[in-house]
């Protein structure tokens, strides 16, 4: 994998994209890093083709969408086949999201959205099948986030 750099322009973009990249225009974005909207175009463009920016996804309520359980598993797989579970997990019923850890137990983290105890039942006993040791599991009530403010474009003070 190739390295990017990114100067303090890429990262106003980013650090506003982070923030609501559905409500915020090109030319917003351009105004506050202080160039043109067609610079602010070529720069997600490029960001996108080189993979920095990987995809836009809207946050859902999974309560509010009649999706009542939004669970955590916390997972343990072998190290030599933790990569493969995890891309294979994926494609399994209710998983909305996979993360895999550096550490040898407790490397896999497995987002679960299930309709009722019955349908969590069955994902969980899909995970012991495919090879997964099912350390913890975590019912989510809420998930914040921001953006990382290392992107956060400075303008000068004039």
């Amino acid at each position: 994998m190739r390295e990017v750099a990114l100067d303090d322009v890429d990262r106003g973009i980013l650090f506003l994209l982070q923030n609501d990249a559905r409500n915020v225009t090109i030319a917003e974005i351009a105004e506050q890093v202080n160039v043109a909207a067609s610079t602010v175009r070529n720069r997600i463009e490029d960001m996108e083709e080189t993979g920095v920016i990987e995809g836009y996804f809207p946050k859902i309520d999974y309560e509010k969408a009649n999706y009542p359980l939004h669970v955590l598993f916390v997972c343990s797989a072998p190290a030599d086949e933790r990569e493969e579970l995890a891309a294979n997990i994926l494609e399994q019923h209710g998983v909305v999201d996979v993360r895999e850890m550096l550490t040898s137990k407790r490397n896999i983290y497995i987002e679960v959205v299930a309709t009722d105890t019955r349908d969590l039942t069955k994902i969980t006993n899909e995970l012991a099948s495919m090879g997964f040791s099912v350390e913890s599991s975590e019912i989510i009530t809420n998930h914040y986030t921001r953006p990382w403010t290392e992107f956060e474009f400075e303008k000068d003070e004039e």
